[in-house]
C-alpha cells in the first residue's frame, strides 16, 4: 500500500465523529510526517462544525484521553529533594524497599508528565505544530501512555517491578535528545514566539525535566544495584557500584575532586582550541563532602569553568590562575534529616563495613570561581540568563551550525543547545550556558549569582544545597 505526505491541514469534523477521535486521541490536523493511505481519503470540511470542536493540539495515536491529562494536571505535582531519593535505605536494597522505591517513582511521574503535555499544549498552535516540538509532544504522550496502565496498580512483586524497570528505562531513552530537539524547535519557530515566552517556557520545562529524569535513573540504578537483581554493569543508566553511592547519588561527594576533573577536561579543550592551557587553584577547605548528585555538578562546573577559563584566555591573562574556592556551610544541629536502613546484604563494593560515617558531611558548599578575564559588560549582564542569549560573535564556529567565518549562524544560547549533539570541540560550544547551569543549580535550592567588575574579572558564587546529615541504622 503506497503511502502519500500531506502538508498541514486542519479540517472540520462532524459532530458524530468527534467523541470517537477524542477516545482515540487523534486530532483532526494532519501534519507532512504522517503516512495516510491512498484508499483511505481524507474527511471532507465542513463548515458547520464551531471552533470549540476543533483541537488546538497536534494529533497522536497514543492511548492517553484528554480526561486523563485533565485529571493528572490537576494534581500537584510533589517537591522532589534529595532526602526523597535516598529514603529508601542503601544498597543493595531488600525486595521490600525496592518495591516501595518503584511505587514512589510511579507516584509522582505520571503526574510530571502530564503537566508537560499540557505546558506544551498550552503554547502558540503554529509553534507547538513544528515537526521538532511535535516529536517533543509526542515522545511525552507516548511516555504517559505507557505508565498510565500502572497508574491504579500497587508493585508488590518482582515480576511487576522487572517490566516497570523496563517501562523507566524506555521513558529514559525516548527523552535522552529533549533538550536540543527542542532548542531546534524554537529556532525555527523564533517569528512565532518571542525570546522571553521562550526563556519562560525553558526555564520550567527543563527544570521540571530534571526532576522527571532523575526519579526514573534513580530507581534504575537501585534496580541494579539490589539483592533481587544486582548487576551494577548491566544498567542503562548510570549506576554507580561504590559504598558511598545510593543510586545516582553520592552521600559523600568530594567538590574539589568533581572540579579538578572538570578543569582539566576544559583545559584540554581549551588548549586545543587556542594553543594555551589556564591554570587553576582550589582552596578554602578542599576536604569538604556532601550528599549530592555528580552529574549535576559535573555539568554546572564545566559551563561555570568553560565560560572564565574562556574569558581568561581571550582578555590575555592566561598567567593569572582561575582561583576556585570552596566552603561548606556550617553543620546541621539536632537529629539526621534522613536515617537510612543498612544494607540489605553484601553485594559487590556495597558492604556494610566500608559505609564510613558521615557525621561530618557539609548540609552544603559554596563555591567562588574568580577570573582575572575582564569582566562582562553592562550591556551584556542583564542578558545572561536567557536562552536566546550568548556572548557568541558571528565569527566563532558554532559546532554543528555550519559557519564557516561568513556569518548567517544562529549566535545564541539556542543554536548551542540545538547542536550539541555534533561532538564539536569548540571552547564556545561546549554546554548549554548559564540558565540551564542555574535551573541545575536551584533545583534542590541552591543558585548561582554572577558579579562583575568590568575591567577586571568576574566572580560566580555557587551555592548547592545537599541532603544534610545522614544516619545509617545499625545493621
Amino acid at each position: 500500500m503506497r503511502s502519500i505526505f500531506r502538508p498541514l491541514r486542519c479540517f472540520y469534523t462532524p459532530k458524530a465523529s468527534i467523541a470517537t477521535r477524542r477516545r482515540n486521541v487523534l486530532g483532526s490536523c494532519f501534519y507532512s510526517s504522517h503516512a495516510t493511505s491512498t484508499s483511505s481519503p481524507s474527511p471532507s470540511p465542513s463548515p458547520s462544525t464551531s471552533n470549540d470542536e476543533k483541537w488546538s493540539h497536534p494529533p497522536s495515536t497514543a492511548t492517553v484521553t484528554d480526561d486523563e491529562i485533565a485529571d493528572l494536571t490537576n494534581k500537584r505535582q510533589h517537591p522532589l529533594s534529595l532526602a526523597d531519593l535516598v529514603k529508601h535505605g542503601r544498597p543493595p536494597l531488600s525486595a521490600e524497599a525496592l518495591f516501595s522505591s518503584a511505587n514512589f517513582t510511579l507516584s509522582l511521574l505520571p503526574i510530571r508528565l502530564a503537566h508537560r503535555i499540557q505546558a506544551l499544549r498550552n503554547l502558540p498552535f503554529i509553534v507547538v505544530s513544528n515537526p521538532n516540538i511535535s516529536k517533543i509532544y509526542h515522545n511525552y504522550l507516548h511516555s504517559l501512555s505507557t505508565l498510565l496502565p500502572w497508574r491504579h496498580r500497587t508493585i508488590n512483586n518482582l515480576d511487576a517491578e522487572i517490566l516497570f524497570t523496563s517501562v523507566l528505562a524506555e521513558l529514559v531513552h525516548t527523552h535522552q535528545d529533549t533538550i536540543p530537539i527542542l532548542a531546534k524547535g524554537f529556532l525555527e519557530c523564533r517569528r512565532y514566539i518571542s525570546p522571553q515566552e521562550v526563556t519562560r517556557f525553558l526555564d520550567t520545562h527543563l527544570r521540571t525535566r530534571i526532576g522527571t529524569r532523575l526519579i526514573a535513573e534513580q530507581h534504575i540504578a537501585l534496580h541494579y544495584s539490589s539483592l533481587p537483581h544486582f548487576d551494577p554493569s548491566a544498567s542503562p543508566t548510570p549506576c554507580p557500584e561504590h559504598p558511598s553511592y545510593i543510586g545516582v547519588i553520592d552521600t559523600a561527594l568530594s567538590p574539589s575532586a568533581v572540579i579538578d576533573s572538570c578543569a582539566g577536561f576544559v583545559a584540554d579543550i581549551c588548549e586545543l582550541k587556542y594553543g594555551v592551557r589556564p591554570h587553576w587553584v582550589i582552596d578554602g577547605e578542599p576536604e569538604t563532602t556532601f550528599a549530592f548528585v555528580p552529574m549535576h555538578l559535573e555539568y554546572i562546573v564545566t559551563e561555570l569553568l568553560k565560560n572564565a577559563f574562556r574569558a581568561t584566555v581571550e582578555s590575555g591573562h592566561n598567567r593569572e590562575p582561575v582561583v576556585i574556592t570552596i566552603a561548606p556551610e556550617p553543620p546541621d544541629a539536632g537529629p539526621p534529616r534522613v536515617t537510612l536502613e543498612p544494607p540489605a546484604g553484601d553485594k559487590g563494593a556495597f558492604k556494610s563495613d566500608a559505609i564510613k560515617p558521615l557525621d561530618d558531611n557539609a548540609p552544603g558548599v559554596t563555591i567562588r570561581i574568580r577570573d582575572r578575564g575582564g569582566g562582562i559588560a553592562p550591556d551584556v549582564l542583564p542578558n545572561i540568563w536567557s536562552y536566546s542569549f550568548t556572548t557568541f560573535m558571528e565569527e566563532d564556529d558554532i559546532p554543528g551550525s555550519g559557519n564557516n567565518g561568513n556569518g548567517g549562524a544562529g549566535n545564541d544560547a539556542l543554536s548551542v543547545i540545538s547542536a550539541s549533539g555534533s561532538g564539536g570541540s569548540s571552547i564556545a560550544g561546549l554546554g548549554y550556558g548559564l540558565p540551564l547551569s542555574r535551573a541545575y543549580a536551584e533545583y534542590f535550592g541552591g543558585g548561582i549569582a554572577v558579579q562583575s567588575l568590568y575591567g577586571w574579572g568576574t566572580d560566580v558564587y555557587l551555592r548547592l544545597k545537599g541532603v544534610g546529615k545522614i544516619d545509617t541504622i545499625s545493621p
